[in-house]
């Protein structure tokens, strides 16, 4: 009984929903950042194989959308990843489905993205920017973090979660000055899955 209850729990699921997010850190001269949240999305699929009693690694592919509103001259920053989460799930049984409780790294990489305010600028993903370089917004094209996962399986297969992420990696590019600027990515979101 429990051998077939994991293979169905096992296989290929979708996943999509809204994102909430910020960038945190530190300015060009080493102030907190002041910034407010900007709403985005997610959409992706993911894979559950079973390692253990009710416990399950799931790797998954995501488009997510992040980004920040900056709070001094309104002006908004949108970037777009492609992800690869690589999450531990425990799904113990709850009723007639499963709670989620989960966490894992997540390993992301740029591509695309625009500024809007006092200027309109695409986002040019580059980890150093040199003098000479292009004008434009630079961002470096990695990001990776933590994600931290808590929500419920039903029956039908059908899924609700919270999920929050931490960046870990400074996504503000090298330049040639002493620039003391850090910047990290963080936020939230809700999602709804489903696995086939």
């Amino acid at each position: 009984m429990l051998i077939g209850s994991e293979l169905k729990a096992q296989g290929f699921g979708v996943r999509a929903g809204v994102n909430f997010q910020n960038i945190n850190g530190k300015d060009n001269l080493g102030e907190q950042l002041k910034n407010n949240l900007v709403t985005g999305f997610h959409a992706g699929v993911n894979y559950e194989v079973p390692v253990g009693t009710d416990i399950y690694f799931q790797p998954g592919l995501l488009f997510s959308t992040k980004g920040t509103k900056y709070e001094a001259d309104d002006s908004k920053l949108s970037l777009s990843y492609i992800e690869l989460p690589l999450n531990i799930i425990f799904k113990p049984l709850l009723g007639s489905g499963h709670m989620l409780l989960g966490f894992g790294p997540y390993i992301g990489y740029g591509v695309g993205g625009k500024i809007d305010g006092v200027e309109d600028l695409d986002v040019i993903f580059q980890g150093d920017v040199n003098d000479g370089d292009a004008d434009g917004f630079y961002v470096k094209p990695f990001d990776a973090g933590a994600n931290f996962i808590i929500g419920y399986e039903m029956a039908s297969m059908l899924s609700f979660q919270l999920n929050a992420q931490l960046g870990l990696l400074d996504i503000h590019p090298n330049y040639d000055a002493d620039i003391k600027a850090a910047w990290k990515n963080t936020g939230f979101g809700l999602s709804v899955g489903y696995r086939f």
